[in-house]
């Protein structure tokens, strides 16, 4: 693609987005930003939530993964259906009764002060490296295919990435960011579509051979039965429940879009909903990667050796202009529609949990715009960084990260829930921060130890599992 065309392509999705941020932060306050005054359509949110969860990762990663571990991925899908009816069924009714705008005020009420911030602060680390790893993958692709050709050094794009979505987010926060998810999710699943029927057609393939295509190659394997594997289908599908619990239902960036909806009903009937796209959208990108893999396999053409790079090369080289437009407009939007939650998230549980902001009263403005620009600046040095050390699949450096920095939420709300004993407040830093690396030690030398036993994603269960042990040893009566 010309960088013209590429100019283009990026300055009419920003009009889009600046449109809609102007659309929807009219009449705005300073609760908007944090609540989008609790007034959001369900299926607004379920369709939005879509590309949120999506993210770069699984626009890039997932499609290419399957060159390594076949449909294996799809075992963790299945986990995260049933985690989000978990989430809808036990965690909404809890945050909506509390009327909580921080899911983690919960911990304050339940145990105290230190856990509350312990709690908070753990997502902050894990929300900042996951949608670091995620604005990653569209800012390696833009400089590839734009900057690049302009001389551009990475972090000017980076910072540029970064400054635009703080431009349309600032104003009204996650009520522009639920109107902006919507979109974006359009442009992703779109991409996707286009970038099949294109396919089809060079192989001159129907609907109907694809799909005996891709149920006949090796690469749509779906269950491995192995249990010393890390692709194992109970490791893979119990993280997976483990998994979508933390990083969404204890997670203040993809929870803050369903506390915007009017009132519980609502926000489960989005999560329900929500749940059965999820996963059919996960088995459109599956099957794109087994189409991927045919069609280099068909034009005898040489894929990369890393495996995040197998779409874009064949999008941008192989598939013609249209397909190249598609994939700039779906991996843009993808990163787009997770990182300005992320950013809007971060800046509301800084504000709430740590600052103690009230969200009602207008003097709040110019201590969230402070934050808002602060973690923007985090978020941008984390991405130089993991530009450097980066040396394996985004997709596992993320859930990989997400095993040892989500673990102590899920103990600490898990103790919460299941139980009624208090826990000596006091300690639960300590334990906090043992429990991750407890699990480093043990996930390091689990082969030598357990007899060949490789740990995948339920790598997270166990540090949860840690975390809850340890604050039932210092728990005392019932509360």
């Amino acid at each position: 693609m010309s960088t013209t065309l590429v100019l283009l392509v990026i300055l009419g999705f920003f009009t889009a987005l600046f449109l809609i941020s102007w659309f929807s932060s009219r009449n705005s306050n300073s609760e908007t930003f944090f609540t989008g005054n609790r007034q959001s359509p369900w299926y607004l949110v379920a369709f939005g939530m879509i590309g949120a969860t999506i993210s770069g990762v699984t626009f890039i990663s997932v499609p290419g993964e399957v060159g390594n571990s076949a449909w294996s991925y799809f075992q963790f899908i299945l986990g995260n259906f049933v985690g989000y009816w978990i989430i809808a069924l036990v965690l909404l009714p809890l945050y909506y009764k509390r009327n909580l705008v921080s899911i983690y005020t919960y911990l304050d009420q339940r145990f105290g002060l230190r856990s509350y911030e312990t709690g908070s602060f753990f997502f902050l680390v894990s929300q900042t490296i996951g949608a670091s790893f995620r604005l990653y993958l569209v800012a390696g692709v833009l400089q590839i295919s734009f900057f690049d050709a302009l001389g551009v050094p990475f972090w000017v794009t980076v910072l540029a990435t970064i400054t635009l979505i703080w431009l349309y987010t600032y104003k009204a926060g996650i009520k522009t960011v639920v109107w902006t998810d919507t979109l974006q999710t359009f442009f992703i699943l779109l991409s996707v579509v286009v970038t099949i029927i294109v396919v089809l057609q060079q192989l001159d393939m129907s609907f109907g051979e694809m799909i005996q295509a891709i149920d006949s190659h090796p690469r749509s394997k779906i269950f491995d039965w192995n249990w010393r594997s890390g692709t194992n289908f109970f490791k893979q599908f119990i993280a997976g429940i483990g998994i979508t619990i933390v990083m969404t239902g204890l997670d203040q960036n993809m929870m803050q879009k369903s506390l915007t909806c009017k009132n519980q009903k609502e926000a489960q009937k989005n999560l329900f909903w929500f749940s059965l796209a999820f996963v059919l959208t996960n088995l459109m990108f599956l099957g794109l990667g087994v189409m991927l893999y045919h069609y280099a396999a068909e034009m005898g053409i040489e894929l990369p050796q890393r495996t995040d790079d197998v779409f874009p090369l064949l999008a941008i080289k192989y598939f013609g202009t249209a397909v190249g437009v598609f994939f700039l407009l779906g991996i843009t939007a993808a990163a787009y529609s997770s990182a300005d939650s992320a950013l809007t998230a971060l800046t509301t549980a800084f504000c709430i949990d740590f600052l103690k902001v009230n969200p009602k009263l207008p003097s709040t403005e110019k201590t969230r715009i402070k934050v808002h620009i602060a973690f923007s600046f985090i978020m941008f040095l984390v991405i130089v960084i993991f530009r450097i050390i980066n040396d394996e699949s985004v997709v596992n450096s993320v859930f990989t990260a997400a095993g040892y920095t989500y673990g102590p939420l899920l103990g600490l709300f898990t103790f919460g829930i299941l139980t009624k004993r208090s826990t000596r407040d006091r300690f639960v830093p300590y334990i906090s921060v043992l429990s991750p690396i407890l699990c480093y030690i043990i996930s390091s030398n689990s082969e030598q130890w357990l007899g060949g036993y490789k740990f995948g994603f339920e790598l997270l269960l166990l540090n949860g599992f840690l975390v809850f042990m340890g604050l039932l040893m210092f728990s005392g009566k019932e509360k």
